[in-house]
């Protein structure tokens, strides 16, 4: 079953990323590291060991992007939780990093984290070829960063001070690289470890990835706070446009389901061994956290 799965692939992922900390002390910003790195779906990181499956590639190799990845995602997570960005002071059912310490316990948090999640993907154990892991590097920089992420979260502080609602292609945008630039490089990890054709899992994650952000807004306005384990109703509270606000929760639904049939298809070069894959994008709408 999937949830099992994906549980398993949580607590392999947590065990590395408990070792790889273990060594570097209990500082403030180190103990805030292993506390906004702790719980969560893990679903960015499955997608890196499922990928790695289809590919052949080893648990052991790629337990290392694997980790990258959900420290890149803690990152972000501890960032966007800032006064200066969000604002919320819950997170996976806990206090965020600047409210259980400091603002500049969380900066440095957050930078330290994403310096982490590069020295994951270089060490020598990520992969024995180096220019695969410059590749798995270059590209996680690109989906992080000033294209990817970042720009899609640039894009969401200033449509909060925008007089006009974004469009629905201009969300679709913003939501492309703030949510799904590193679904997207999670899933083609497992291609980049074998150095073969990203293109199916590249169609499938750019689907998944904006099932996933329409399933965040419609558990905005749906869900409940303490299984999401995190304020609810900030969007509308704030007059943001979301796809929900957009399409209308039953649209929005729907606009899902066909994102995640679209995902699925494109899996079909991978036949039967692709079906993991197809269960994670049903989940992605299915989910209540």
């Amino acid at each position: 079953m999937f949830p099992e799965r994906l549980a398993a692939a949580a607590g392999h992922v947590q065990t590395h990323l408990n070792s790889v900390l273990a060594p570097l002390g209990d500082s403030d910003v180190v103990m805030a590291m292993r506390y906004a790195a702790q719980g969560g779906k893990r679903l960015r990181a499955f997608l890196v060991l499922e990928s790695a499956r289809l590919h052949g590639i080893s648990p052991e190799i790629a337990i290392w992007p694997a980790a990258a990845i959900e420290a890149m995602h803690a990152y972000s997570l501890v960032h966007d939780d800032m006064p200066c960005m969000d604002d919320d002071d819950l997170r996976r059912g806990l206090p965020t990093v600047h409210v259980q310490w400091n603002e500049a316990t969380a900066v440095l948090c957050g930078d330290a984290l994403q310096s982490l999640a590069f020295e994951l993907v270089t060490t020598p154990d990520a992969h024995p070829d180096p220019m695969i892991r410059c590749d798995l590097a270059l590209t996680l920089a690109r989906a992080s960063g000033a294209q990817g992420m970042v720009l899609g979260q640039a894009m969401d502080i200033a449509a909060e001070s925008s007089l006009i609602p974004l469009s629905l292609d201009q969300i679709t945008t913003l939501q492309k690289g703030k949510t799904g630039a590193l679904i997207e490089w999670s899933a083609c990890a497992g291609a980049r470890l074998a150095g073969a054709d990203i293109a199916p899992l590249a169609a499938y994650a750019h689907a998944l990835g904006l099932a996933f952000q329409i399933a965040d807004d419609i558990l905005d306005v749906t869900g409940d706070e303490q299984t999401t384990g995190k304020r609810l109703n900030k969007d509308a509270d704030a007059g943001k446009a979301t796809f929900v606000s957009l399409l209308g929760l039953d649209a929005a639904k729907i606009r899902a389901a066909e994102l995640v049939e679209q995902a699925s298809d494109a899996l079909s070069p991978y036949g039967a061994e692709g079906e993991t894959l197809r269960q994670a994008a049903a989940f992605v709408i299915s989910r209540d956290s």
